[in-house]
């Protein structure tokens, strides 16, 4: 027999939500509000409500950026999925962009095993920093929130994968770091917010800026220099000005006017 709760429970995970309730739960998510108000004021279950943001968080695009570890200029960065081809699209322009042999490390996304062996070959010395999670025991186990909530670090592990990177130098604090910085620069960037990007261009616009400010306007706090500056790209401190005379540059030029036609009379 089935109680009013369960049966809920399953006529929801029975049929595909309307599109303007999965609406009102992601605009619910994104607003602030906790999961079991979600469950009151939509009438669905708790899982229902998580089963949506994971499917929600998935089909949504990442960022993925490249950060030199001395100057803390960004290399490269991509928006795209999380897949093997955007991957590819990704470590290619990052290839593209060295003079120089160098020391990588990245996190434990596979598609970057491929992706590296296609555009550095043997030219690189790479190791890739897994890290390992726990649960986060101050949750109660089966409960939504505990899986709702990120997962504890418990520890790493590192994983030669071509050359002979330096142990001392493989990290990826310096990216996990940058993302942080995004964030807080960033409203569009902020978990559960509804200043999220509603238009994909207009991300990759926001993105774009904030990466040419980050790279030749912004001071980093480590040498007191902007990363361009760091990195040799140039001898200037940029002014968001310079940003300006770059839009207004690639303006296009108006044209000559042609003669004035008078409007014909009816």
């Amino acid at each position: 027999m089935l109680d009013k709760v369960h049966r809920r429970d399953t006529v929801v995970d029975m049929n595909k939500l309307p599109k303007e309730k999965r609406a009102q739960i992601l605009s619910m998510l994104c607003e602030g509000s906790s999961m079991r108000a979600i469950s009151r004021v939509c009438d669905v279950s708790l899982n229902t409500v998580d089963k949506l943001l994971v499917d929600a968080g998935s089909a949504c695009v990442w960022t993925w950026t490249a950060i030199d570890a001395d100057s803390k200029l960004i290399i490269s960065w991509a928006v795209g999925d999380r897949d093997a081809p955007t991957a590819d699209y990704f470590i290619r322009d990052v290839s593209n962009r060295l003079a120089n042999r160098v020391q990588l490390t990245t996190d434990g996304h596979r598609p970057y095993l491929k992706a590296v062996e296609n555009h550095f070959g043997m030219d690189i010395d790479y190791a890739m920093l897994v890290k390992l999670y726990g649960e986060d025991v101050s949750v109660k186990r089966g409960s939504p929130e505990r899986r709702y909530s990120p997962a504890q670090v418990i520890g790493t592990r590192t994983a030669r994968i071509q050359g002979a990177p330096n142990a001392h130098y493989t990290s990826t604090s310096f990216a996990e770091r940058h993302n942080l910085t995004m964030r807080m620069s960033m409203r569009r960037m902020t978990r559960l917010t509804n200043a999220f990007s509603k238009k994909f261009d207009n991300h990759c616009h926001a993105l774009a800026l904030y990466f040419v400010w980050y790279n030749f306007v912004k001071l980093h706090k480590a040498h007191k220099l902007t990363p361009a500056m760091a990195a040799g790209i140039t001898d200037k401190l940029w002014s968001v000005e310079d940003i300006v005379a770059l839009v207004e540059a690639s303006e296009p030029k108006p044209g000559k006017r042609g003669p004035y036609k008078k409007r014909q009379a009816a």
